[in-house]
């Protein structure tokens, strides 16, 4: 096939994900994991640094086998395909040491195209801004997906995926990891049994932004692409630009506003988690950006922001106020209490203020209450079992039924993240957000955020 043609293929490809692909996809994955004697054949795209870390996590199931198989070949017998998709060959190479028998793919589209009859559920580690794409595309395939964090850089996105997942029946599980651990859950126990309503709560996030680009100098000739790296693909759905060395691959995308959602937006979806499911939250209905902003191609280094949410049964009143905090702006030690055993503020925790107590939590550690002297050791739930967040996935799939963090709450979490990013545009501005209409409802300039328009030949129906 010549290029312009398999140019041309890909382009009708991505026009078949819409509502015409169950028929062309058909339900292998629904049907080939009811045995329990089954195991789950699974694609990855993204195979390096988060995405090879999803890959191995979920490969350590002992249900999801890698065999010396060709692609065409029968595999009635058991064990599984993996399947690997890279857009830079030096990744690729990484990847296919840990699973030498693996077919391997530079365009996931043709992954799709050619062979989605051949695996039963795909994991998705890429750039943010290629997340939609990949996941509706595998979700109107009927499968199965996970889905590294945030769901999406887009509101309209977010909501998209959550649709197309619940249409196509599968088992979906977001990312955020941390959301299995026994710290989250405890936390999210305490919250309704230990402090009281909740009257507000406070996220810090302080770590130093290990992704921040090298260069941040746009310059209008591009520096040699790296040997094996398909820079067209990399950008994928958005508009070109040339490649800078680094600026973007592999790690330094986060920081820009075309690839990623800065740090609110990365690290937010882990912080609010255990908040969104604890006091059952619904979008917050405004958002404020009192320190940092942003204007240009790049994402802001700090920000505080002030969200406002409808209050619930767990809330001490009709509204709660969320304050995130980035790049070293730490929480007022006069509001924020630490346990006697930590002598200095974590670099990244969150605290809730109830109408009885208080929870101190640094990042991935355990939760305090305070004041400790009216909290035993009895307040603190007991018995949470262990519980592997990729694992779950697998194991969802094969038991039918729902993974932990599967995509109906992870749209909305997400979403909760997403307008608070928004802020970050229009620094000072409250931003209104009417989740009815999917829109800001004071501020036209800032639904341009809600909605972004995908580059020719990579449009995708009902997506962008």
């Amino acid at each position: 096939m010549s290029h312009r043609s398999s140019i041309a293929s890909r382009r009708q490809f991505l026009q078949q994900t819409g509502a015409a692909a169950t028929a062309v996809f058909g339900f292998p994955a629904i049907t080939r994991c009811q045995s329990p004697n089954s195991f789950l054949q699974v694609a990855s795209i993204g195979v390096h640094r988060m995405g090879g870390n999803t890959m191995r996590s979920v490969a350590s199931h002992p249900k999801v086998k890698i065999v010396a198989t060709t692609l065409r070949e029968s595999n009635e017998g058991g064990g599984g395909w993996w399947k690997l998709c890279d857009v830079d060959a030096r990744h690729l190479e990484l990847g296919a040491k840990e699973h030498p028998e693996a077919k391997q793919y530079a365009d996931w589209r043709d992954m799709f195209s050619a062979h989605a009859a051949d695996f039963d559920a795909v994991t998705v580690g890429t750039p943010d801004h290629m997340h939609a794409p990949m996941a509706v595309t595998a979700l109107r395939a009927k499968k199965h997906v996970y889905l590294q964090k945030p769901m999406a850089p887009t509101i309209h996105e977010c909501r998209i995926i959550s649709a197309e997942a619940a249409k196509a029946g599968v088992v979906t599980q977001l990312g955020n990891q941390g959301r299995s651990s026994i710290e989250s859950r405890m936390t999210r126990e305490l919250m309704r049994t230990a402090i009281g309503k909740v009257k507000e709560v406070i996220f810090w996030e302080n770590k130093p932004l290990s992704w921040w680009p090298k260069n941040t100098t746009l310059r209008p000739a591009g520096d040699p692409i790296p040997a094996g790296l398909n820079w067209d693909q990399w950008l994928g759905v958005r508009q070109p630009v040339p490649y800078l060395e680094d600026s973007y691959h592999p790690q330094n995308w986060r920081a820009w506003f075309d690839f990623g959602v800065g740090e609110m937006g990365d690290m937010g979806c882990h912080h609010f988690d255990s908040t969104v499911d604890g006091l059952q939250l619904a979008p917050p209905l405004s958002v404020q950006q009192t320190q940092g902003g942003s204007t240009g191609p790049l994402w802001g280094e700090k920000r505080e922001v002030q969200l406002t949410f409808s209050g619930t049964a767990y809330t001490a009143a009709d509204k709660l106020k969320i304050t995130w905090l980035d790049g070293g702006i730490p929480p007022d030690p006069s509001v924020v209490k630490m346990p006697a055993v930590l002598k200095t503020m974590p670099k990244s925790g969150g605290y809730w203020i109830g109408e009885k107590g208080s929870i101190f939590k640094p990042y991935g550690a355990r939760p305090y209450l305070l004041p400790e002297a009216d909290f035993p050791v009895s307040a603190y739930p007991a018995g949470i079992p262990k519980r592997d967040h990729y694992h779950d996935w697998v194991d969802a799939i094969l038991e039918g039924r729902k993974a932990s963090g599967d995509f109906s709450h992870g749209a909305n979490l997400t979403e909760i993240v997403l307008v608070g990013t928004a802020a970050d545009r229009f620094p000072g501005q409250e931003l209104h957000w009417d989740a009815a209409s999917c829109q800001f409802s004071n501020v036209a300039a800032a639904n341009a955020l809600v909605k972004r328009a995908y580059r020719e030949g990579w449009q995708i129906p009902g997506l962008g």
